[in-house]
């Protein structure tokens, strides 16, 4: 098909199947206005697939094209329900508390108390991890452990930190 009677044939296929398509996406979505956005995009689909949709029939095409779009807009609207007051009131704040900062230094404090009376090699892989941020790798790497040497001596000194940490009473803890 030439280009001039192909753009002959868009004009009348949309000409022919515009209205009806707008009313089925209507249908769909209850909203004229996304439903002519869904058939836009139909069209334009249409017009990018050149070829691949049959020129003697297209309805069956345009509708199951405008179908789908619509049913993905539908979806993609329901995962942005909009957010109520009521709905905010009952999240969570990003910021912690003032007693939610006092217990993190508490605990942090304490933790780096004992983390002294681990063995040296413990000592600086959770370091390395916590305090660095650094992957088993990285720290194998700095070390010269083995990445699963890594992995056990974090395992065992974060075992060893938890029971000293839950020995001590919180008298102690905090002094």
């Amino acid at each position: 098909m030439s280009q001039v009677g192909r753009n002959d044939w868009v004009r009348s296929v949309v000409a022919a199947h515009e209205r009806p398509l707008i009313a089925y996406a209507t249908r769909l979505l209850g909203d004229a206005e996304r439903a002519r956005d869904v058939v836009q995009e139909t069209f334009l689909r249409m017009v990018r697939d050149n070829g691949q949709i049959p020129v003697e029939r297209p309805a069956a095409w345009l509708f199951t094209v405008c179908r789908n779009l619509a049913r993905d807009v539908g979806r993609k609207e329901q995962r942005m329900a909009p957010l109520t007051d009521a709905a905010a009131d009952r999240e969570a704040t990003i910021t912690p508390g003032p007693a939610q900062v006092l217990e993190r230094k508490e605990t942090s404090h304490a933790l780096v108390q004992h983390l002294g009376h681990l063995p040296e090699k413990e000592q600086e892989v959770i370091r390395l991890k916590f305090q660095g941020g650094l992957t088993y790798r990285e720290i194998s790497e700095i070390t010269g452990h083995s990445v699963t040497n890594v992995g056990f001596l974090i395992h065992h000194g974060l075992r060893a930190l938890k029971e000293r940490v839950a020995g001590t009473p919180l008298k102690e803890r905090l002094s």
